[in-house]
């Protein structure tokens, strides 16, 4: 199936909850905590879903990674003054 299939299957199941959520609330009143979250999820499950469908309708140009140059210059030694040798431990030491 196509992401389009997809979007479409799963905004007709949030159609159908949100259906069954207003049943719940005709019978059970919405007054209750419990029921104003569970309208709550279902509301921000088909903002979801719309973020979705809008994200998926507009074709991601591929991005090419930002270039770093590498100067053909050596670097600084002092750059390296107190670092340890992989592996082999501080230059003024012995290896183990």
């Amino acid at each position: 199936m196509s992401v389009h299939d997809e979007l479409t299957t799963v905004q007709r199941c949030l159609d159908d909850l949100t259906r069954s959520v207003g049943r719940l609330e005709q019978q059970l009143g919405n007054g209750g905590l419990d029921m104003r979250r569970v309208r709550a999820d279902a509301d921000h499950l088909r903002e979801s879903v719309a973020l979705l469908r809008e994200a998926a309708s507009t074709p991601a140009s591929p991005r090419r990674p930002d270039l770093v140059t590498i100067p053909d210059t050596p670097y600084d030694g002092s750059l390296w003054i107190d670092s340890d040798d992989e592996g082999l431990g501080a230059r003024d030491r012995h290896a183990p």
